[in-house]
């Protein structure tokens, strides 16, 4: 994209982030910081899905309220900001490339935090992988791009053994783009849901056979059912904001069906793991960004005293940020926003500090409560400064 009111943002969230992933690099002497007018007082976090985005198409307040963090306010200031969202099966410079159109704003990769983005530390400890969900062929590449270094999916078991799936027939081009295996001498080592199925039954019925394995061997089954591939889930939001009227299933809904599949079969608890939102772990990442961009920027190594994250699931973003401000060392202020999956007139499951119509009110409260902040701090100073004055004069 053209350089735009983003870029500051855009950019210099970009070095951060490569600077927290490249960990191979010297450390650089600190140097004296360039002037900003972006303010490291306070920062952003939005998702995206029901807050900035719905159907795909921007939410009509969602590129006003862009602009506003961007310079288009009163205060005359920039406001930093990324974003964290549950959703994924792109890359996230793919991601990036869709949301720029989207908000007609510079938006860099490192802004963005999807929900498989931690996945990505756990390519050293897994050799062949299953990796579920989607589009085509695009999370294979997500993951590839992540390290993975032997990366398998359902189309290429079907390819291998069509009756895998009795009622699923892969087409043409999901044909050609499986790749030809044997996978009677094949030990699958993890399961990786990036994103959403595109076809429940055939998936669950693969990710079963997996889980009921001896040592993630197809055409194998365990005798205790323990022997099976762990299952590793980017989110766990069940349901999410499309552009229906109502919410539609998401990820951790195929979690709940497939945890009650195996129970039902086996008699067993199945134990899975979710990255993504609520999860303590994403917002740690988040934090460390943040501080790495204020570090770059203004020289001082902390996060921002006050990070608004803006949400439209209770159950994910707002229990999330709750969660995480009672052990972060800085603030973490949930916002509730009303174009998503939350709705006038029911009682939120997990309590947001803050509950507005749209993502430009969300902004708008954010600015106006640091204002008044600054105002008190300074009327403070102010007081003090009197005071001492008076000392002064009784002393002379």
């Amino acid at each position: 994209m053209a350089p735009s009111e983003a870029h500051d943002v855009a950019a210099s969230m970009e070095l951060a982030r490569h600077g927290l992933e490249e960990f191979a690099l010297p450390v650089s002497m600190p140097g004296t910081p360039p002037r900003s007018t972006v303010t490291d007082k306070y920062a952003f976090a939005f998702d995206i899905d029901g807050v900035l985005i719905r159907g795909g198409k921007p939410i009509p307040e969602a590129i006003e309220a862009m602009k506003m963090l961007n310079g288009e306010n009163s205060y005359g200031i920039k406001i930093p900001y990324i974003f964290v969202t549950n959703g994924g099966g792109k890359t996230e410079q793919e991601r990036c490339i869709q949301l720029s159109q989207q908000l007609e704003i510079e938006v860099s990769p490192g802004q963005f935090i999807c929900g498989h983005t931690p996945m990505r530390e756990m390519a050293e400890k897994y050799g062949t992988v299953l990796v579920v969900g989607g589009e085509g062929e695009k999370c294979r590449t997500v993951a590839e791009g992540y390290g993975f270094k032997d990366v398998v999916t359902p189309g290429d078991i079907i390819k291998d053994n069509q009756d895998t799936t009795p009622f699923r027939k892969l087409t043409e081009e999901e044909y050609k783009d499986s790749r030809p295996r044997g996978f009677s001498k094949i030990n699958i080592e993890a399961i990786f849901v990036f994103a959403d199925s595109r076809d429940w039954a055939g998936d669950q019925q693969i990710i079963l056979d997996l889980l009921m394995s001896k040592n993630g061997r197809l055409g194998t089954r365990s005798e205790t059912f323990d022997d099976g591939p762990p299952v590793f889930f980017s989110h766990n939001d069940v349901v999410w904001s499309a552009s229906h009227d109502l919410t539609r299933l998401g990820m951790g809904a195929l979690r709940l069906s497939l945890e009650a599949m195996f129970k039902a079969i086996t008699s067993k608890e199945l134990n899975t793991t979710a990255f993504g939102k609520p999860q303590i772990g994403t917002f740690q990442f988040a934090t460390r960004l943040l501080q790495q961009w204020r570090k770059d920027t203004h020289g001082i190594d902390s996060p921002p005293d006050t990070v608004y994250f803006v949400g439209d699931t209770p159950e994910s973003d707002v229990r999330g940020t709750n969660e995480f401000n009672k052990q972060s060392e800085n603030t973490w202020y949930s916002i509730l926003v009303r174009t998503g999956v939350y709705q006038e007139g029911t009682k939120p499951k997990f309590t947001p500090r803050a509950t507005v119509d749209n993502v430009l009110e969300a902004v708008k409260h954010g600015m106006e409560r640091e204002y008044r902040k600054m105002m008190k701090e300074a009327m403070a100073v102010a007081e003090d400064g009197v005071k001492e004055m008076a000392l002064i004069d009784e002393e002379s």
